[in-house]
């Protein structure tokens, strides 16, 4: 049984893991590096926090059909948001990784059954105009192939939010670990071709990234989805596409144009609007 002690920390783990996450475009924007090599190393990093934390836990590995899909899906899903960072603003980045929510409804709807709601269809609708937004906003190669991996990280993370559903704890570390260690794979023939510069400034980045940025959040997720329903989860990590572009602004000067801000905001209000209609909807039946 849950208690609001338990709640409390739990929402507690959420901002900060939130908070966390939203260094990543910051961070990535400042190493000199290939998006395929800052990838790699960030994930090695995270690879062996993950482990320290599964080995004093003593959690066994896991795997599974479930774990291995959920691993893939969070590799392709950290890759295409490295490589959006590069290729176009932090805030389109981030911003069009936030609509997994919508892809998990659509995926739901496809495979599993799931019949569409007046609100379903209008969440799709409106998410659907405010990406549209950021592709005729500075519309460039370099900002479309950009955003088009952004919409993709979104797309990913969609299906591994769909794969791991009710998996056991275990299972569920089992693949964020397997996720890393493909990241890192997939990075070493980008570290012998590119041979990185490995001067002070982008070491300490990438280990700010790997322990920081992915390591200790993915952690904090775990625990706190114990006790935090996914709605609340998902409300509060919408923290991090309100930080992301803050962080960048403040410390790079990038400032996404303003078509793309209003896409945000529809993005963003749409998919929050959408997770509490479904909420209330959800209670109202069961009461």
């Amino acid at each position: 049984m849950k208690t609001n002690r338990q709640e409390t920390t739990a929402i507690f783990q959420m901002l900060i893991c939130a908070t966390l996450w939203s260094m990543a475009g910051i961070f990535i924007k400042l190493i000199p590096w290939n998006p395929f090599v800052i990838s790699g190393f960030r994930s090695l990093i995270a690879a062996l926090i993950m482990g320290i934390y599964m080995f004093s836990a003593k959690m066994p590995v896991m795997l599974t059909k479930k774990s291995i899909f959920t691993g893939v899906a969070l590799f392709l899903t950290f890759t295409c948001f490295v490589a959006a960072n590069k290729l176009t603003t932090a805030a389109n980045a981030i911003v069009l990784q936030f609509t997994a929510p919508v892809f998990i409804m659509v995926f739901s709807a496809v495979f599993l059954g799931r019949k569409f709601s007046g609100a379903d269809v209008a969440a799709v609708v409106l998410t659907m105009a405010g990406i549209s937004l950021f592709f005729f906003d500075q519309l460039g190669p370099g900002h479309l192939l950009g955003n088009m991996l952004g919409l993709a990280a979104g797309v990913m993370m969609a299906c591994m939010y769909i794969g791991v559903g009710s998996g056991q704890g275990p299972e569920r570390t089992t693949g964020i670990l397997i996720a890393h260690l493909l990241a890192f794979a997939s990075g070493i023939p980008f570290i012998v071709a590119t041979g990185p510069e490995f001067s002070f400034q982008p070491v300490m980045y990438i280990i700010i990234l790997g322990v920081f940025q992915l390591g200790i959040p993915y952690i904090l997720l775990s625990r706190a989805a114990e006790h935090c329903p996914p709605l609340a989860c998902s409300l509060l990590g919408a923290l991090e596409p309100l930080l992301n572009p803050l962080w960048v602004f403040l410390f790079d000067g990038e400032t996404p144009g303003t078509l793309a801000l209003v896409g945000g905001v529809v993005v963003i209000t749409t998919i929050t609007l959408w997770c509490v209609h479904g909420d209330r909807k959800e209670k109202a039946e069961k009461a």
